[in-house]
Order: structure tokens, then sequence, then C-alpha cells
């Protein structure tokens, strides 16, 4: 069985192959021909205009990916939970106009069962609570029972499109069950949750609708399949390890960390959520800037920042005061390299803009840190509120970014953040 992340991807491609998928490359971060997306977001994006396409004029009607994906939308919860990152890896299967749902299923549950060799007990299945058609096909086909296949609504299970427009339709989610330790404890605790107990590693979705700009969906002629399998999550869960963040993707990052800090990643809650989120983002930054995406104030430089800066702010809740974080990129090409061969020749490059950047955030962190103490201050004396006055201080004169400043006030003590309609449209101005 494979274990190893480099044997999953391996063994996914050839699975698929083996059954007349088209093996195709990554598409880059950046989308092409696509100003909906300031990232490529999931396997689909590259894809997205065959799903409209006349089957005689498709260039291959199934195709499999390992697709480089980033996401920021929920950047405070990075290191914290199992589900969430800035740089991923989907593995992906897709069909055209050509299979559908029962097909679907039933090379997912293969899979699981020969390649990745999980115990199919621990195995559960969301699906669209409207969609009995693909409930009943996970009974039939794969012998799950009932009480093992849990219907949600629209926001679980009903994907798409990535973006304003494009192909979209209900999806099937194949969830692990990591066992009752990594719950909340609640009584309710069940697939969905937004525990840890639960976790989704691959995402089935039944692409039949067209969406419009204004929302309409349209019902595509040649249904197809969209499916996202997330790297990280199954190795860990292949690989029986503690989390994501323990499988072989990540750890080796955070034992380089532990050995140039000096610091034990078991040291307390707080280093380890700071080492996993450093970990992360990292990453992040390797890939972004080896394809030529550079922090700045605006658009997709401004993701790059906010990630730069939240590792570097991390980094300095753990005693380090000097720019670090260019020293985990060789790193990052050891576990990666093999695989995305574009890394090698750029690492060097890639390290020194790092470097040159978090330099530039360092050189006013103290000073801004002050400022942000003294906010905090003032705050307990008036209802634990920070105006968005000093919050826009703190961003245009210091260069933290809003999110930055929040969370590091949430760490801190839960402070609210007030900011008028007037001071955000202040701020845009000011930018």
């Amino acid at each position: 069985m494979v274990r190893a992340s480099h044997e999953i991807r391996t063994a996914y491609l050839k699975f698929f192959e083996a059954r007349g998928h088209a093996v195709r490359p990554s598409a880059p971060l950046v989308p092409r021909d696509d100003p909906s997306l300031l990232f490529t977001v999931a396997g689909m994006v590259q894809f997205k205009p065959l799903y409209s396409t006349p089957p005689d004029q498709l260039p291959f009607k199934r195709a499999t990916t390992v697709q480089k994906c980033l996401r920021a939308n929920d950047l405070e919860s990075v290191g914290r939970t199992l589900r969430h990152h800035t740089f991923f890896e989907m593995l992906g299967n897709f069909s055209f106009g050509d299979y559908f749902k029962r097909e679907a299923i039933e090379y997912a549950w293969e899979f699981v069962k020969s390649e990745l060799g999980l115990d199919t007990e621990r195995v559960w299945i969301s699906v669209y609570e409207q969609d009995d058609e693909a409930r009943a096909m996970w009974r039939e086909i794969a012998g799950v029972p009932a009480a093992r296949i849990v219907g949600l609504g629209k926001k679980d299970n009903f994907w798409g499109p990535a973006g304003e427009t494009g192909a979209c339709g209900p999806s099937s989610e194949l969830y692990f069950d990591t066992g009752a330790a990594n719950g909340c404890g609640k009584s309710d605790c069940a697939v969905g949750c937004d525990c840890d107990r639960y976790i989704e590693f691959w995402n089935l979705v039944f692409p039949q609708f067209d969406q419009q700009k204004d929302g309409t969906l349209v019902p595509l002629a040649h249904p197809g399949i969209d499916t996202g399998m997330g790297l990280e999550r199954t190795a860990f869960i292949a690989q029986g390890a503690r989390d994501n963040f323990h499988s072989d993707l990540f750890w080796p990052v955070i034992a380089r960390l532990q050995e140039l800090s000096g610091l034990e990643y078991e040291r307390d809650a707080a280093t380890r959520l700071a080492m996993n989120a450093v970990a992360d983002h990292v990453r992040a930054l390797v890939f972004t800037l080896s394809e030529g995406i550079y922090p700045s104030n605006e658009g997709r430089g401004y993701v790059l920042r906010r990630i730069l800066r939240r590792a570097s702010g991390k980094l300095r809740g753990l005693g380090i005061h000097d720019p670090f974080l260019y020293r985990l990129v060789d790193t990052i090409v050891e576990v990666m390299g093999p695989h995305y061969a574009e890394l090698a020749p750029t690492a060097p490059r890639v390290a020194s803009l790092i470097e040159a950047e978090e330099q530039r955030f360092l050189a006013t962190l103290e000073t801004g840190m002050a400022r942000f103490e003294d906010a905090l201050g003032a705050a307990r004396g008036r209802g634990d509120a920070v105006p968005g006055k000093d919050v826009f201080t703190l961003y245009d004169t210091y260069g933290f970014p809003p999110e930055l400043t929040a969370e590091m006030a949430r760490d801190r003590g839960k402070l609210e953040f007030i900011v008028t309609a007037r001071e955000k449209k202040e701020w845009v101005a000011a930018d």
C-alpha cells in the first residue's frame, strides 16, 4: 500500500492513466485567462472551458493531475487545524461529458481500498441532501452502510464554480474518522463538524450546471466529473501520522526549524501552532516566488505579503528577531523538488527575495510593536475595542496588515477592532 507522499502522487496518476485519463501537468498558481481568480484554487480551474466544449472538439475526455493550489481565505486558521493550508496539492480526476457519478464513485472506492489501503470502516460519506442517487450508489457500489452516509446542505455539498462563472454541481465527500481524541467532545459531533475528528480528504463533484454571471444555473449538455483529493490530508491519514504537520510533507521543515532555532516543537501549544504556520507559509512563499509572483501592496502580491508577515510575526513570538524564513527554503526544495523540478533552479533567488522582504518588515516591526502595545493598553480602558484609525496607522506607517494586527490582538486578549465605513473608505483612498 502507498504511504509516502511521492508514492501517493505516482499511484494516483498511474491509477487513472490506466483507466483512460490523460495525465496533464499542474497549471501555474496564477490562472491563465481567468481574471475572476487571484490564484489557482482547485484542480478543475485549468479545465473550466472544457465542461462546456462540444464533445467532438475536446482534446481529451478524461484527465488526471496533481495541481498546485493556493488559498488565503482562512489564513488565521492555518496551523491551528488539520484542515487549513495556504499552499496545498490537489490530486484530481476529471471527465468532460464522458463518465458521471457511478464511475466516479467506483474509481474513488477502488483507490481508497486497493492503493491507499485505508480502514474502510473509518471512512464516512457525505452527499448533497437532495442527491438520493449518489446516496444509493454508495450503498450499492461500495457497500457503505446508511448510518455512515450523511446528507448535508448546499454550503457543504454543492461545489463551485471556481470564480464567478463556470461548471458547478452537487458533490459527495469522503471523510476519515481520526478518532474521538481529535474531536470537540460535543454530543452532536459528526461529519460536517468544524473540529478535527472527521477529516474530509476527497471531494467528488458532479458538474451538471454552468453558472452565468447573474447566478443562473444552466444545465450542462454533457455533465462531467471534477474530483479533488488533498495530498496533505491523504498523506497524514495513510501514514497514520498525528496530523498533517507530522506527515512527510511538513515534518522535515519543522525539524529543520527546530534545528536552526534551538527551540523544541513540543515546548508548548503556542510553539507548536507557530511552527505549523511557519512551515505552511514558507511552502506557499517558495512556490509563488518561484513563479515570479512577488510581495506588494495589492492583489496577489498583497496576499504574499500577508503570508510572509504572518509567518514573521509567529517567529517573533518564538523569540526570533532576525530574518529566518529564507533559511528554510532549501528544505522545502529537498522535500518538494523531486516532483517540482522548477524549484531547485529558482531557490537562490527565492531565498534572497524572502530575506529582503523579511528585513524590510523587521526594520519597522519593533517600533510598530510599541505602537501596537500602546493601542492595546488604551483599548483595555474603553471596553477592549481598538479604533480603526489605530489599525490603519499600524498598516500605513509600520506595515502591519490589518488581518495580522487583528490576529495578534486576538492572541493577546480577544480584543475587538472597531472600523467604521468611513475609515475603510479612507484606507482604500490612502492605498
